[in-house]
């Protein structure tokens, strides 16, 4: 016969057991939730097969510039696009570009990668107003600040390639499009309820059955993107939960996206509670002097996703 402590130990173990039972349970709804969002959206969720390309391009650090010149040439949509970025007041050219080639000359390959990516992931971006609170236009601003800050974050400490950085800080709130377009009156009053003061991501799991981390970590996925931006589009809210082998991105982004948000760039809806983990400071290397540098270069860098914004 069990004595008294013994039974109760014995029930609080049950008790344990049936509770993560539980929550994987809600997990997997979640999971499936997210899935099934991204199989119902046509706008979004296949990718051109030329931003495909250039992510891979992007992921390679052996790719050159005639790699790159090779692939945008082949979409004169998108090379004009380019080219009224690179044109725009933000690199202050002496001259207006007419190439690819020539922009990569003046501007380095690194940077017209860049420009690439978000030129080509530009057009996702446009899904309008939903009054007050939400514009997806706003949306693409924070994530363009986001990823230039993500790219200072990442040079400063040489955790990352910078232009991964960049393309993750580009596409970390992607889960947003896929709410968007999967139920948008639902989205909306997740929206709602959280410019009342909550959380954005508990009023998106209220609405929607999941947060945007778990539809975007869905969709990134199902774009067969690297696991490391599957990581940040899921985690980028608590990098710390993340396995410590794939830290390094969702570290950068979630620091990126919490000073972007503090230079009051674009959609910050998400960003009301909390602030940067101490352990993604930690993790980095960030101290108090650092993490004011990275602010002020910060600033500047929501001056390059207004002029990216606008000429995309």
């Amino acid at each position: 016969m069990n004595s008294a402590p013994e039974a109760e130990a014995d029930h609080d173990e049950g008790t344990l057991d049936e509770d993560l039972e539980m929550d994987h349970g809600i997990q997997n709804d979640r999971n499936d939730v997210a899935l099934e969002a991204v199989r119902n959206i046509s706008h979004i969720a296949t990718l051109p097969e030329v931003t495909v390309r250039i992510i891979e391009l992007v992921e390679d650090p052996s790719s050159s510039a005639r790699d790159l010149h090779a692939m945008i040439s082949s979409d004169p949509a998108l090379t004009a696009r380019m080219l009224k970025v690179v044109n725009s007041a933000f690199y202050g050219l002496p001259r207006q570009i007419a190439s690819i080639n020539r922009a990569v000359s003046l501007l380095g390959l690194n940077a017209v990668k860049n420009i690439a990516v978000a030129a080509s992931l530009a057009k996702l971006f446009r899904g309008g107003e939903l009054g007050p609170h939400f514009d997806a236009h706003d949306l693409w601003l924070h994530s363009c600040v986001t990823a230039s800050t993500a790219r200072i974050i990442a040079n400063s400490n040489r955790k990352n390639a910078v232009d991964e950085a960049f393309l993750a800080g580009l596409v970390h709130d992607v889960g947003v499009l896929v709410e968007l377009q999967s139920d948008r009156a639902r989205f909306t009053e997740a929206v709602e309820r959280s410019a009342a003061g909550r959380d954005l991501r508990e009023c998106e799991r209220e609405c929607l059955g999941n947060d945007h981390e778990g539809f975007g970590a869905a969709l990134c996925e199902h774009w067969k993107f690297p696991s490391s931006l599957v990581w940040v589009a899921g985690h980028h809210h608590d990098p710390v939960s993340v396995p410590p082998a794939n830290r390094d991105l969702p570290m950068i982004v979630h620091v990126a996206d919490r000073i972007a948000a503090e230079v009051a760039c674009g959609f910050t809806l998400d960003l009301q509670a909390g602030g940067i983990a101490p352990e993604a400071l930690e993790f980095l290397g960030l101290d108090a002097t650092s993490l004011e540098a990275i602010r002020v270069q910060a600033t500047l860098a929501a001056r390059d996703g207004g002029e990216l914004l606008a000429a995309a």
